[in-house]
Order: C-alpha cells, then structure tokens, then sequence
C-alpha cells in the first residue's frame, strides 16, 4: 500500500504513534487509509450537510475494509461574497480547494481520497486534485440545496 511509507518498520514509530493519538488501531493501521475530505462550511446551504453525509461515506469505506480519515477544505460562496470584495477569492477557492485536497492526501501517503463537494467552485477544484493525484478517487456531488423555511413556508434562493 501506498500508505506503508507512513505506517511500516521501526523509523515510522513516530508517524504510527500519531495515528494511534488520532484513535487509530492497529487493524485500521492494516487496511488502506482513504481520506474523506468534504468541502463542509457552516456558510452556506449547499454544503452544510456534507459532514453529515461524510459519516456515511466513512462507514461504507470500513464497510470495503478500509480506513477513513476525514479532513476539509475551504467552499466560498458565490451567492454571500457577490458585489463585495470578497467576490475576488471566488475563482481563486477553486485552486485552493484543489491544492489543499492534494496536500493532504500527497502530505500523509493517504491510499485513495473520496471528496465531497457542493457547489460552485469546489466540485471542479476536487476534480483538479484527483486528476492531479495518482491514487483512486471518487468525486461526490452533495446534491442540490435544500430549501429553507420562511414563515412555515418553504423558499429558495428564486423565491427571493
């Protein structure tokens, strides 16, 4: 496995004794590590439940007898930061987003990588690091944004 660089013989003690730190055992030491790594942020609508749908992705990878380990990454909102100075960070997120999934899972040897998305500029930034990463990946769309709730009333951003 890709990830033995981190995990096997006595000069990686030290990498091991991290990973046990993070509650790693050693059976989940013994099976391919595989990053989660979603694009969750508490801004906005579109990519508010992926930690919730991370954990079932994590329990369909034990499932197949490997080891999740989640990490995430940034998700800017077009919809928030339009007409404002922060609207300049949009197009930027993308590379950002696509550097930082590359970064953990190159940094840590990690076996494979399953990358949740929104919206935006994080579905093609996931894509970019998976072409980007020589290991097996899967680049999953959460789906489109739920509506909210205004006055008993379910609304979108076109009811707006």
């Amino acid at each position: 496995m890709r990830s033995d660089v981190i995990k096997s013989g006595p000069a990686r003690a030290p990498a091991r004794a991290m990973l046990r730190g993070a509650g790693l055992r050693t059976e989940d030491l013994a099976r391919p590590l595989v990053a989660i790594v979603n694009t969750w942020t508490e801004v906005m609508p579109c990519n508010l439940h992926l930690r919730a749908l991370a954990e079932h992705v994590k329990a369909g990878v034990r499932a197949a007898g490997g080891t999740p380990l989640e990490g995430n990454t940034i998700a800017v909102a077009d919809g928030i930061a339009m007409g404002t100075p922060g609207m300049s960070g949009s197009l930027v997120s993308r590379e950002v987003v696509a550097d930082s999934i590359e970064l953990f899972v190159q940094s840590h040897a990690l076996d494979a990588v399953v990358a949740l998305v929104g919206c935006d500029k994080t579905l093609p930034g996931a894509a970019m690091a998976l072409a980007r990463l020589d290991v097996p990946g899967l680049v999953l769309y959460g789906g489109s944004i739920a509506p909210g709730l205004h006055r008993g009333r379910e609304v979108t951003i076109q009811d707006v």
